[in-house]
């Protein structure tokens, strides 16, 4: 909340004296400042600075750790941390280590090493592109892997002009919170999954990140956009970055 000061009120009150005669007396009445509600840029950046606060459960730390593991054996980097920290940890190493081709390379390598081929190969072969193989990823996600993106949603859409619970609604992404940067979400964890979904599991995926409030829309079925032309690239900066440059393609050489 703002606030702001205002002008200060005198109030001009009378007052008896002796012989009945009346006297003028000034009362001051002051107003340090009233409390007003922020403006919406003010709220998103709060948004950003209040991190959630997770209890993970016997099964999350499990997972967090098994990922953690595997990115530090593809990164070469080692983190001393437990918990999410460590994953955060070494993903900030490699992101300032390692150029955006290699940043993704290292966390697809990680993916496989973190998910046996063969259970990926026959769910790949069980689960053909269909409507009910899309719906099943989405709820598959919002179950097993809140522990990675926080809470999430399945949520309809429309796909070749039918509505289907196809897309997977993170109301605010651990993973971005954690590490507070635009550039990690695109390099580390969108690229990187769409690729790794598609190429193992045969789903397409968009993941349609939003750097105001940090949630993201995970759309399976959808083809993502090339590269170059992800409107995601040309998200700017948090205010908090350093560098407050856009991402662009020349950011991440």
């Amino acid at each position: 909340m703002d606030l702001r000061v205002i002008q200060d009120t005198r109030v001009i009150l009378p007052t008896m004296m002796n012989n009945n005669k009346m006297k003028l007396r000034r009362k001051s009445i002051l107003c340090f400042g009233v409390l007003t509600r922020p403006a919406e840029g003010e709220l998103i950046e709060e948004t950003r600075k209040t991190n959630t606060v997770y209890t993970d459960n016997w099964f999350d730390k499990i997972a967090i750790d098994h990922l953690s593991q595997a990115v530090q054996a593809t990164s070469g980097w080692r983190s001393k941390k437990s918990g999410y920290e460590s994953l955060v940890e070494v993903t900030t190493m490699a992101s300032r280590n390692f150029n955006h081709i290699k940043q993704k390379e290292v966390v697809i390598q990680a993916l496989g090493m973190a998910f046996p081929k063969p259970i990926l190969s026959l769910i790949k072969a069980l689960l053909p592109q269909s409507k009910l193989a899309r719906e099943y990823f989405a709820a598959f996600t919002t179950v097993f892997f809140a522990w990675l993106v926080g809470p999430c949603e399945v949520k309809e859409s429309e796909f070749k002009g039918k509505r289907e619970k196809n897309v997977v609604q993170i109301h605010k992404c651990r993973f971005l919170e954690q590490t507070n940067c635009a550039g990690m979400c695109i390099n580390l964890c969108k690229f990187p999954c769409q690729d790794f979904i598609k190429d193992s599991l045969g789903m397409p995926v968009t993941m349609v990140p939003n750097f105001d409030d940090m949630s993201c829309e995970m759309i399976f079925g959808k083809e993502p956009p090339a590269s170059i032309d992800d409107p995601a690239l040309k998200q700017p900066c948090y205010k908090l970055c350093k560098t407050k440059e856009k991402h662009t393609t020349n950011c991440f050489i």
